[in-house]
């Protein structure tokens, strides 16, 4: 180890300010945590409750979910928080859908545009012989360059549960805007036939 002129040793000052460094990132954490928590309340008192937060409120009494200790209320709680930041941005009857699709497709991990099929759309799964599409996780690409999405066909059984297996994959071509068809089966042996 050598010394510095500052009489500390180069692996000592260094960690030194890597403490630094993380106490800053911890402090900021913290301040952005409570620049949130700050941002809800005060959104939260300016509007009481909007008609938005009131219809969703009442729709989760109606079906029990606010109750104190479900986890459902915790979910209807934070989904109150969003209803309340969408309602201070004030949308009209126009700028509402837009922004609520937008937001839902987002959430959902959906793009927002098709899929080019570009180079840097994809991530390669499984060594040289598999790629996943970045912006769509349900679109894949094979060595010979056929892509395809798995979620191209969901089948819905009458009680609506729904679900995939190999027929669910449909081959396609780009540019792509990912789609899915429902396909009602009666059993699980109506979709043997699918091909």
């Amino acid at each position: 180890m050598t010394e510095t002129g500052y009489g500390f040793c180069e692996e000592v000052r260094l960690s030194f300010i890597d403490k630094i460094i993380q106490k800053i990132r911890g402090i900021k954490y913290v301040m952005k945590n409570l620049m949130y928590k700050i941002g809800v309340s005060f959104i939260k008192w300016s509007n009481r409750d909007t008609n938005c937060v009131k219809h969703a409120k009442e729709e989760f009494k109606s079906l029990g979910w606010d109750k104190d200790e479900d986890i459902q209320k915790l979910i209807c709680d934070q989904v109150c928080e969003l209803l309340y930041l969408f309602s201070a941005h004030r949308h009209s009857g126009c700028s509402a859908p837009y922004a609520i699709n937008m937001f839902r497709k987002l959430a959902s991990f959906e793009p927002l545009g098709p899929l080019t099929g570009e180079d840097s759309e994809w991530a390669e799964v499984v060594d040289g012989k598999m790629w996943q599409n970045k912006r769509c996780s349900h679109v894949f690409k094979t060595t010979d360059g056929k892509a395809y999405d798995s979620e191209g066909r969901i089948f819905r059984e009458p009680d609506g549960f729904c679900f995939t297996n190999r027929d669910s994959k449909v081959y396609i071509d780009f540019p792509y805007t990912p789609k899915t068809e429902y396909i009602d089966v009666g059993d699980k042996e109506c979709t043997e036939n699918l091909t």
